[in-house]
């Protein structure tokens, strides 16, 4: 009887265990905030993560707006049609941590996944498309337009830092997927996923009411 009493106490206790990691798990969870919405500046789409001290933005660019963008900066109208049919976001990061913390921000985009039909496939950084320049021969004054127009693949931020860039992520105009994303926060590590992001149809921008 002594040993059945034992192992019930043992069994309670190990259910106590696993309730109490469930609710953190549930905790942490909830911590992650995603909104969508439509962005006051471009008045196109955009969804946006705040977690952990990352504040992270993407919001819709229309293909023709990344054309005229590399036509203005040199690049032949067959070269811009590679990025202009891959599914660019203006992408905006920043260091939420009160300016009073020492909570630095790191992320590295090659650690990033964009998850679409249950396959992965990492973005297009800044050194695949360098890569995909000098095969092409794109002249360097535009290769470098470029480059400095891309958000960078790894970054560090200070608290109440930020900056922007474009992010390719090397699907067609009118696709859907999820973003695995990873960084870091004082060095502890940190993920999250962004859900049914929309990429901008390619068809042209609706003109403004009169």
């Amino acid at each position: 009887m002594l040993a059945i009493m034992q192992r019930i106490q043992t069994i309670n206790a190990c259910f106590k265990i696993v309730v109490v990691c469930a609710v953190a798990l549930s905790a942490y969870s909830a911590q992650a905030e995603v909104t969508t919405g439509i962005d006051a500046d471009a008045g196109l789409p955009y969804w946006e993560l705040r977690e952990a001290g990352l504040s992270i933005r993407l919001v819709q660019r229309h293909p023709d707006q990344t054309r005229a963008f590399l036509l203005a900066r040199g690049f032949s109208r067959e070269d811009v049609e590679l990025i202009a049919q891959s599914c660019v976001f203006q992408t905006i990061v920043r260091n939420t941590a009160p300016v009073t913390s020492s909570d630095t921000l790191e992320y590295d985009l090659t650690a990033w996944r964009v998850q679409v039909a249950g396959a992965s496939q990492a973005m297009q950084n800044r050194e695949s498309w360098a890569q995909i320049w000098a095969a092409r021969e794109i002249a360097k004054p535009a290769r470098i337009a470029f480059e400095w127009a891309l958000l960078p693949t790894r970054q560090r931020y200070n608290p109440g830092d930020y900056n922007w860039g474009m992010s390719v992520f090397g699907l067609r105009p009118d696709s859907h997927f999820d973003l695995a994303l990873s960084w870091s926060r004082s060095g502890k590590p940190y993920s999250a996923v962004i859900r049914e992001i929309h990429c901008a149809a390619d068809v042209p921008p609706k003109e403004e009411a009169q």
